[in-house]
C-alpha cells in the first residue's frame, strides 16, 4: 500500500467540478510531481487531499487510514501535511517560533525534532532567531517546508515550492526536496517548471482539464510530446 492513495477523486467549488475522477499514489522515499497547464486542477487537487476542499466522490487514504471526510486539522496527525504556495510562514515570528508552531500537533519532543530539522536546513540554522518576514523568498519557502516536517509526516504536499525563486535558489529547494524524500517520506509536488520536475522527480503526473491525463516514471514522461499534451492534442498513447 502506498503512503498516499487517491482513488477516483472528483472535487470543485459549489456544484462545478474542477478535477474529475483522479487516481494518484505516492510512495515513501520518492518524489512524485504533478505538472500541467494553468487551470488544469493541480492546486485544487492538493487542497482536496488535505481537507480544504471536500471531494464529491472518491476516497483518499494515508497510511491505510481513510481521511476522505476527516476534518482538515486532524489530517496531519495521520501523516499528511501541506505547504501552500502563498502566505506559508508567520512573518512576525522568528524561525524558531515558526518551527515551534509546526511542532504543536506532534507528540514527539519538539526541541529534539527542531534540532534534527535545523541540521537539514542549514540556511535556517544560521537565522534561527531572525523574524521570518526578514528572510528571502527562498528561505521563507524552506521554512514553510521545515515547519511542516516538525510533525515527522510520512507524506508532504508542496504546492509550487519554487514559484518566483531565482534559478539558484530553485536548485536549493529541489535539493532539499530530494533529501526529505530519502528520510522515508513521500513527497508530492505541484510544479509549473516542467524541466525541473522531470529532472528531480521519480514519478510524474500530467493534469489536463481536470483529469490525470498521463503518468509514469520521469524518464518515460520526458520522452512524450509534452507540448501537444498540455494543449490537449495528444492522448499520450
Amino acid at each position: 500500500m502506498p503512503a498516499l492513495l487517491a482513488e477516483n477523486v472528483t472535487a470543485g467549488y459549489g456544484h462545478s467540478p474542477i478535477i474529475n475522477d483522479i487516481t494518484l499514489s505516492a510512495e515513501l522515499n520518492s518524489v512524485t510531481t504533478i505538472i500541467g497547464p494553468n487551470g488544469a486542477g493541480k492546486s485544487t487537487f492538493a487542497k482536496t487531499l488535505v481537507g480544504i476542499l471536500r471531494p464529491t466522490s472518491g476516497r483518499i487514504v494515508v497510511n491505510d487510514v481513510d481521511i476522505t471526510r476527516m476534518a482538515g486539522h486532524l489530517i496531519p496527525r495521520h501523516g499528511l501535511v501541506y505547504v501552500p504556495q502563498n502566505d506559508n510562514v508567520f512573518k512576525r515570528l522568528t524561525v524558531r517560533e515558526n518551527l515551534e508552531v509546526g511542532g504543536f500537533a506532534s507528540r514527539a519532543n519538539t526541541a529534539a525534532r527542531m534540532e534534527e530539522i535545523l541540521d537539514i536546513f542549514t540556511d535556517l540554522q544560521k537565522a534561527v532567531e531572525k523574524k521570518a518576514g526578514f528572510l528571502s523568498g527562498g528561505q521563507q519557502n524552506l521554512l514553510a517546508i521545515a515547519r511542516a516536517l516538525m510533525v515527522d509526516p510520512s507524506v508532504i504536499m508542496l504546492d509550487e515550492p519554487t514559484a518566483g525563486l531565482s534559478p539558484a535558489y530553485t536548485d536549493v529547494v529541489w535539493s532539499q526536496i530530494a533529501r526529505i524524500a530519502k528520510l522515508n517520506t513521500a513527497v508530492l509536488v505541484v510544479e509549473q517548471n516542467v524541466e525541473r520536475a522531470l529532472k528531480h522527480s521519480d514519478e510524474v503526473h500530467i493534469f489536463v482539464a481536470g483529469r490525470n491525463h498521463v503518468h509514469g516514471a520521469a524518464d518515460e514522461i520526458a520522452g512524450l510530446d509534452l507540448a501537444s499534451i498540455f494543449l490537449g492534442r495528444s492522448h499520450a498513447s
